[in-house]
């Protein structure tokens, strides 16, 4: 990323606040966007290193679902949990989309 638009921000009188909101910001932005459902998709993933970094005493969600998932009884709770985090995973990634305005349909 070149700095001359930076460089045009200050010499057109903004502060550096001000160039970091309105021009750096907005060029970062969908790289941020994809840095946070990446990590937050691969927290879930990695159960192995979960286990291994958050000791005997730490109870991660990723954890308690691996320990439930081959108890019986606990299977509905099991169910509903990644139900409701599939679809807080779903949400994130649409408005991503919406506020990209990259839509399939605008393509088509």
């Amino acid at each position: 990323m070149g700095s001359s638009l930076e460089e045009a921000s200050g010499d057109l009188g903004a502060r550096g606040w001000q160039t970091f909101l309105w021009v750096t910001l907005p060029q970062v932005r969908g790289a941020l966007a994809a840095g946070v459902l990446l990590a937050f998709a691969l927290s879930f993933d990695e159960i192995v290193v979960t286990t291994f970094t958050a000791g005997p005493a730490v109870q991660t969600l990723p954890i308690w679902i691996f320990q439930n998932l081959f108890r019986p009884n606990q299977a509905p709770v099991v169910n509903v949990v990644a139900a409701v985090l599939t679809i807080l995973a779903i949400i994130p990634v649409w408005l991503s989309q919406r506020l990209a305005g990259d839509s399939v349909t605008s393509r088509v």
